[in-house]
């Protein structure tokens, strides 16, 4: 089937009745439940926390400074002692542990922790983005002792379409990053966000008809959104230059048919996407102008050590969040549409929305985004 491609999913029906009655909006939408984390030693990370905090009204309590490197790869050591022993040192001073929700962090703070020479094979590496790890800093304060560092661990807070989040149920904390190219990227993000209201179309895009596991998310996905919210193709082709974008679900870089750096898109305030990509968070330093995303066997032409696409071009490029990988996550624990798309639509702020569809933490998922941005309940 071809650009737009409705008529299969008409053939599968209508969103599910029981589906909407368990998606309900269940979000904390109060800032005093978000830590905004600063490192002091990057100017720009302290211009997004003041642009973040007085936009939003970030109470100055819940604003963590923190003094550490600001290249984008850190040691696991130095990780524990300038970020991990830092924000916990805060939470627990301010009486935080608790209340806050939602942490985010900013441009200029270490974006992946380094393996070790040590840490084995691919699933039992101890590598991982900074931001996942954080996600279980709330289970080890209350523990009194750090996670296991090998390997992923289970988000409880995966496909949990009807809970609400709370500490009770779910000990962990939802992480995003506040995060482009530059300042001018970040601060579009966040204005984006406060602007975010629910219309336009969620865009999902498979690889091929195949029947691959992501194209099966993919799929349900696309059944799970109202026919008249859905650009939907599983043909050969690569949708680009879509209007009114609000939610995008594809496979990046990995569909072989897929050309352009830059999809084109006409990306509403509040737009979130996801692609079954493995390494686009590895970094968001901005490439050359005139560079594009290439093969595998094209080695003289990749960035930053792949020929992937990047999340921060979809950021510069307009949306309002994205979900990337640091290193290789596999398909099995990237952050999975059939969950994410749904939740968003039904009113899900931006941290729940993505954690939701994200199945495992201490690993390499990358949320870029304000968590509190929500483009409400359809009408």
């Amino acid at each position: 089937m071809g650009l737009r491609s409705r008529g299969y999913c008409r053939a599968l029906g209508a969103l599910p009745l029981v589906l909407l009655l368990s998606i309900q909006v269940l979000t904390a939408q109060s800032v005093a439940d978000v830590l905004l984390v600063v490192n002091d030693a990057s100017k720009l990370s302290r211009d997004i926390g003041q642009y973040y905090a007085g936009k939003r009204g970030i109470p100055p309590l819940n604003v963590c400074h923190i003094r550490t490197i600001e290249i984008e790869t850190i040691a696991r050591e130095q990780y524990d002692r300038e970020i991990s022993a830092k924000i916990t040192a805060c939470l627990v001073r301010n009486n935080l542990t608790e209340r806050i929700l939602y942490m985010v962090t900013t441009a200029g703070i270490p974006l992946r922790i380094a393996p070790t020479a040590s840490s084995g094979a691919d699933l039992e590496a101890d590598s991982a983005a900074v931001d996942s790890e954080l996600a279980l800093l709330y289970a080890d304060i209350k523990q009194g002792r750090s996670h296991a560092i090998k390997g992923p661990a289970l988000n409880p807070f995966f496909g949990q379409r009807g809970a609400k989040f709370s500490h009770s149920q779910f000990p962990i904390y939802l992480v995003t990053r506040l995060a482009g190219y530059d300042f001018a990227d970040v601060k579009a993000m966040v204005d984006l966000s406060l602007a975010a209201r629910n219309r336009g179309k969620f865009v999902v895009d498979l690889n091929s008809p195949d029947d691959d596991p992501g194209n099966n998310w993919l799929r349900t996905a696309a059944i799970l959104i109202p026919t008249d919210r859905l650009v939907f193709d599983d043909s050969h082709n690569v949708l680009y230059d879509v209007k009114e974008v609000i939610g995008y679900a594809s496979f990046g870089s990995n569909d072989p048919r897929r050309k352009r750096r830059h999809l084109g898109f006409e990306w509403l305030p509040g737009a979130i996407a996801a692609e079954f990509v493995s390494t686009s968070a590895r970094t968001l330093k901005r490439p050359p102008n005139d560079w594009n995303i290439t093969t595998w066997q094209d080695r003289l032409h990749f960035f930053a050590g792949t020929p992937q696409t990047l999340i921060a071009d979809t950021i510069h490029d307009g949306a309002t969040g994205a979900s990337g990988n640091t290193y290789e996550p596999y398909l099995a624990r990237c952050v999975r549409p059939d969950y994410l798309l749904p939740a968003y639509y039904q009113g899900r702020n931006l941290a729940e929305s993505y954690y939701l569809s994200l199945p495992w933490l201490s690993w390499q998922g990358v949320i870029l985004g304000d968590p509190l941005c929500s483009i409400g309940k359809p009408k």
